[in-house]
């Protein structure tokens, strides 16, 4: 589950432990009960506010795991877009176009996309897993799935409160479904 909306994500901000915004927080609690079934699942969050506030307001009493957490900004942290594509156009343009690459001093996608498939195949199969994360995190997780290009993994959309459903199988993982949470 992608974590609700902040303000960063509404002001196009890189993020900085923010708090879910007025907005994510009701939306969010809207969905409260939606996983009350899940008695005897695992239940995971990043330990970013906005995805420890998610798993509050849905109602889920998770654990902390740092391989959910959002990708390192680094220098980036709490910084505008707009702001960096005026001062650091160059920087910025690197980081969109190449997924290896850190201007910002922390974490590139594709460092991330290796933590999270590290972290997925060394989960236990035998059990439910629900687990409140970040977008990139989620893209992240999807890309590994599908043994997709870090490039690729860019053009997919991953909205606020969104639910992605990964299956594992003997052969792997599988994406399931999509769906609104």
């Amino acid at each position: 589950i992608a974590h609700a909306s902040t303000r960063a994500m509404r002001t196009g901000t890189f993020p900085d432990d923010d708090p879910l915004d007025t907005r994510g927080l009701a939306e969010a609690a809207a969905l409260r009960g939606r996983w009350a079934g899940t008695a005897g699942a695992l239940l995971l969050c990043s330990p970013a506010c906005c995805a420890r506030q998610t798993a509050d307001a849905l109602g889920l009493h998770v654990d902390i795991d740092d391989a959910l957490r959002d990708i390192d900004y680094g220098n980036w942290r709490g910084q505008r877009l707009h702001d960096l594509a005026r001062d650091l156009p160059d920087e910025l343009d690197a980081w969109i176009a190449d997924p290896s690459a850190s201007p910002h001093g922390g974490e590139s996608f594709e460092a991330a996309m290796h933590r999270v498939g590290t972290w997925l195949n060394g989960l236990r199969q035998d059990r439910d897993i629900v687990a409140i994360t970040h977008a990139p995190i989620v893209r992240a997780a999807i890309a590994h799935v599908r043994r997709m290009d870090s490039k690729a993994a860019a053009r997919i959309d991953v909205a606020p409160l969104s639910c992605t459903t990964l299956v594992a199988s003997p052969n792997g993982w599988t994406l399931s479904a999509d769906r609104n949470a």
